[in-house]
Parts: structure tokens; sequence; C-alpha cells
């Protein structure tokens, strides 16, 4: 190798080291603080709730995902395998946190349509909150199907 390759050294100014240092430290300090005291966080708080229902989703041994109302174990739904993908795939990865989180199947999930329109669906074992309407109008409507059928529900 020639050995003028070998010789080159990059230079890097000290005051330049120094600012990116105290940026990086502004920046942990920015955010520690905006963490703690809230300043500079946006939080969105959804409209009342005109119609909610609290369910229970089981796996059933045909492959099917039945749905049960959790306040009197009515069966609400079967959704049939290779159906409803998107209910299957929300309720499998809230499944998946509460199974990290050792959280059994008990605690209800509460969904519920808001005085917008609106659809959430909430863990009431961690208060996680899913806004469905972000998923699209198609998968939207997957869910808004099963709190239809549940319209004498209570609020």
């Amino acid at each position: 190798m020639n050995e003028a390759a070998h010789n080159h050294e990059i230079y890097i100014p000290k005051g330049a080291l120094i600012a990116a240092g105290a940026l990086v430290v502004f920046a942990l300090v920015a955010v520690a603080a905006s963490r703690l005291t809230g300043v500079g966080q946006v939080k969105m708080t959804p409209p009342p709730v005109v119609h909610s229902v609290e369910l229970r989703f089981e796996d059933a041994a045909d492959g099917s995902v039945l749905v049960y109302s959790a306040a009197d174990n009515k069966l609400i739904d079967s959704l049939a395998p290779g159906s409803s993908g998107f209910v299957r795939v929300v309720m499998r990865g809230m499944a998946r946190e509460r199974r990290l989180a050792d959280v059994g199947k008990q605690p209800p999930f509460r969904l519920a349509r808001h005085e917008n329109g609106q659809l959430t669906l909430t863990d009431t074992a961690n208060s996680k909150v899913i806004d469905l309407n972000a998923f699209g109008a198609t998968n939207q409507a997957a869910f808004a199907r099963l709190i239809d059928k549940t319209k004498d529900g209570s609020k």
C-alpha cells in the first residue's frame, strides 16, 4: 500500500466536539424535562362515549374466535377461521401483551363508540387504548359490527 494513504488523519476541531456533546446533553435534558413535566406533549382526549360494551375473546377448537359479552357471558359472534383478519390480528397483539405482562384472560376489553363516531378498543387490564379509526373504514367496520350487535348493552 501507499504510505500516503496511511498518513491521513481526520482532524476534528475540539470546539466542534464540545458543541456536539453539549447538543446531545441538551436533547437528553429537554426530553427528560418534557416527560416529567408534560410540557410540550400533545394528549388527545377522545370525545364522550355514546355506547360501549365489554367483551371477552376466546379461541375455539375449530379455529374460530368466539366473542362474548363480559357482562352476561352471552355469545355475541363467532368469527370463522380465515375471516375477520383485522380483529384477529388486533386481538392476537393484545393477548400477546397480556401474556408478557402475566395478565390472565379474565379482564375484558372495552369497545366504545364515541360521540363523533370514533371507535376505540381498551384493554381494561393495562388501560392501553387503540383508536380503530386509524386503520381505515374497512378495518373499523369489523369492530363496529361487534358493537352494533350489542346495541342493548350499557353505556
